[in-house]
This record gives structure tokens, sequence and C-alpha cells, in this order.
């Protein structure tokens, strides 16, 4: 086989893959994972059911590559971000809008991600920890970096903060998927990391303070 027929047959069983991811998505939304079947997503992707079987080992394997490929691309966006914005609060902002930017752009994945997954300790265990603990940590480093500035305050612990950001992101996509709100999820972004922020935010000692100190 020549290197050019190689090249090509890699490409068509990548787009077959993600063929497969995609229809697998949607089908796991619509139906919810417990009731879909893999001749539901062959069909969807419009090949036949033992097709799948040469990419994936079923519908758990399926699931679990969809969160691992999710996971994968926030990481790629996230790094990304780290060297476009250097002040922590603005790098909050932006990764707080990308986040939901991402859910909003794919309705079906984030219900797969934020409905069929999350909830499930039985799937929790079996994916990729390693990149959900990097996704975590690019937020809990900006908030460091803040403590080091001293732009935030010092008595509060970084990976607590990263992870009630987080969740508060994501109740906020879940009500938006489960209510089928119109408006975008992007908009609510930046009042939500306000808020969070300005809850981080090393305050300036008060004017009684300072001069209590000064008479110490």
């Amino acid at each position: 086989m020549t290197a050019a027929r190689r090249r090509a047959r890699a490409a068509s069983s990548s787009d077959r893959r993600d063929a497969i991811l995609a229809a697998a998505t949607d089908v796991f939304a619509d139906r919810g994972f417990p009731a879909a079947q893999v001749a539901d997503i062959a069909r969807h992707a419009g090949l036949a059911a033992g097709t799948v079987y040469l990419y994936f080992k079923g519908k758990d394997d399926l699931l679990k590559s969809i969160f691992d490929r999710a996971l994968r691309d926030a990481l790629e966006d996230g790094r990304a971000l780290l060297s476009e914005v250097a002040d922590p609060a603005a790098r909050l902002r932006r990764f707080a809008e990308r986040h939901l930017a991402r859910l909003a752009q794919n309705r079906a994945l984030a219900i797969v991600l934020l409905v069929e997954v999350r909830p499930s300790a039985k799937f929790a265990a079996g994916f990729s920890s390693t990149r959900l603990r990097e996704y975590v940590g690019l937020i809990r480093d900006t908030i460091a970096l803040g403590q080091a500035r001293g732009d935030f305050r010092a008595d509060v612990s970084p990976g607590l903060c990263a992870r009630m950001l987080i969740g508060a992101l994501d109740e906020m996509a879940t009500s938006w998927i489960l209510t089928d709100r119109p408006d975008t999820l992007e908009t609510d972004a930046a009042t939500v990391v306000d808020l969070f922020v300005r809850g981080i935010q090393r305050q300036p000692a008060s004017r009684g303070a300072i001069l209590k100190t000064g008479r110490g």
C-alpha cells in the first residue's frame, strides 16, 4: 500500500470515528444513555451496527470517548487562553465565557456531559480524571496567580474556589438545558464571574483599620 493510500485510509477511519461519536452524542441526548442502543447510533450515522464495534467496544466506551474528547478540546482551549490573557480576573472572565460557549454551541453535547455523565458515579470513576483535574487546575492556577500578585484574598483555597466556579457555570448550563431557554449562556457569564471575583478579591483595609495598625 502506498503512503498516499495509507493516509487516505487513516483519514477515512478518523472521519468515520468522528461520525459515530457525533451520532452517539445525538442519540444519548435524545433518548438518554440507558435507553439508547448501539443499533440506534449506527442507524443515525448511516452505518451497519457491526461497524460501530470496529471502533468502540460498546455504549460505555462511546460515552467515555465523548467525555474524553470534550475534555481534550476544553484543555487545549484553556491552555491557549493562558497565553492570551495575563490579568487573573480577566482570565477568569474569558475562561467562563468560553466554558459556556462550548456548551451552548452543541446542545446535545451539553446534555450528555451534564445530564448523562456528571450525575453518574458509575461512569465518573472510569473517565479521564487526569484531564478533568488539569482543566480545573487551569482555574486553580489562575486564582493562585491572583493571590501571588495581591489581587485576590490569600485566605481562600484556590482549589476550592476553582471547583466552586466550575460548579456555578455547570449549574447555569444545566438550568439552560432543562428549561430550554432561548438565550445564549455567555450573556450571564460576566455576571457570575463578577460575583465570584468580587468574593475572592482582596479588599483594601478600611481607614479605621489603618489608623489602628498605625497606633499599634
